[in-house]
C-alpha cells in the first residue's frame, strides 16, 4: 500500500537510478491549501519534537543528524529555524561547512564532518555537509584542487566518493547516530523569486550574493548532480527524503514529521533507576517533607 501525503515514506527516495527528480513536483502541499491550513499542524509537531528531544537527552544511547541539501534560497536556515523553534538549544548544534581551508584540504575530504557530529543525545544539523563533494566540487570539477595523486582522479572518482559516503553512514549508525537526510527541492523559477525579494526587501538584502547568480547558470548541472545524489546514496540506514519546498511552509512540515517518525522508531525512554538511586529518592522526599 503507498503511503499518503502525510507519512515520511511518501518523500522517501527509492535507492538506484529508478528515481528521476524531474518527476517531482516542487509545488506539491498534499490536500492542504495554505499557509494557516498547516499552522496547527506545524505546532503539534514541533510541540512533539521538544518532548523527543528530552527523550534522546535523557536516553543518551542515540545521536541523530539531519542533513539539509539544496540550491541556493531553497530555505534551509528558515527551515532549521522554525522546525527547532521549540528544542533546548543546548541539545542540538548546527554546522554550516564553507570552503574547505587549507589544513582542510591536507586531510582526507571527510575529516572535517567527523567534528561536527553529534553526541548521543543530541541532535546535529548539517546545513549543506559532506555532500558538497558530489555537488559542487563535481560541477565544478575542483578534486583537481584537493592535492590527490594523479591515480585517484580517474572517472570513477564521483562512484568513489558516493561509496565512501554509504560506508561513513553506515559506520554512523552501528555506532548509535542516525542519519536523516532531506534535500529541499524548488524550481528555477521559485529560486528566482526568491533572489528578486532579497534585492527588493532591505532587510534581506545582506543575504544576496552576486555568486548565487553565477551558480544559477549551472542550474542544470546541478540538478543532475542532485539526481546522481538521491539515486546513489539513499539507503535503508540513511534514507533521502525529497520534500517539495516552493511552499515553505509545507516543507517545514514534512520534515518535522518525518524527525518525528524517526524518534519515535528508535523506542526512547527515560533511565531505569537503580535500587540506591530509588532509596535516594526516597530518602529525598521524606527531608524535604
Amino acid at each position: 500500500m503507498a503511503a499518503e501525503w502525510h507519512q515520511p515514506g511518501f518523500y522517501k527516495v527509492s535507492s538506484g537510478s529508478s528515481f528521476c527528480l524531474a518527476d517531482q513536483n516542487p509545488n506539491f502541499t498534499g490536500n492542504l491549501k495554505d499557509k494557516s491550513a498547516s499552522n496547527e499542524l506545524l505546532l503539534e509537531g514541533v510541540q512533539q519534537l521538544a518532548k523527543f528531544q528530552d527523550l534522546l537527552y535523557a536516553d543518551a544511547r542515540w545521536g541523530v543528524l539531519i542533513v539539509l541539501q539544496a540550491i541556493d534560497a531553497a530555505g534551509k536556515d528558515s527551515t532549521i529555524k522554525h522546525v527547532m523553534s521549540g528544542v533546548n538549544p543546548q541539545g542540538v548544534r548546527v554546522h554550516s561547512f564553507k570552503h574547505p581551508s587549507v589544513d582542510d584540504l591536507r586531510h582526507n575530504w571527510l575529516w572535517r564532518y567527523n567534528l561536527g557530529l553529534p553526541q548521543r543525545g543530541e541532535i546535529g544539523i548539517f546545513n549543506r555537509s559532506y555532500y558538497e563533494e558530489v555537488l559542487v566540487v563535481k560541477v565544478h570539477n575542483l578534486v583537481a584542487n584537493q592535492s590527490l595523486p594523479d591515480s585517484l582522479l580517474g572517472p570513477d572518482i564521483w562512484e568513489n566518493r558516493y561509496e565512501d559516503i554509504n560506508a561513513f553512514e553506515k559506520h554512523l549508525f552501528r555506532n548509535g547516530i542516525i542519519v536523516l537526510k532531506f534535500f529541499l527541492h524548488i524550481s528555477a523559477d521559485e529560486q528566482r523569486k526568491r533572489f528578486l525579494k532579497r534585492l527588493h526587501a532591505p532587510e534581506k538584502n545582506w543575504k544576496f550574493s552576486f555568486s548565487d547568480l553565477e551558480e544559477r547558470r549551472y542550474w542544470d548541472d546541478y540538478q543532475n548532480a542532485f539526481e546522481a545524489m538521491l539515486q546513489n546514496t539513499s539507503t535503508s540506514y540513511a534514507p533521502w527524503y525529497c520534500v517539495p519546498m516552493n511552499n515553505k511552509w509545507f516543507g517545514r512540515l514534512i520534515i518535522t514529521k518525518t524527525i518525528n517518525a524517526a524518534l519515535d522508531d528508535l523506542k526512547l525512554r527515560y533511565p531505569l533507576l537503580t535500587k540506591d538511586q530509588n532509596d535516594a529518592l526516597a530518602k529525598g522526599k521524606k527531608l524535604l517533607s
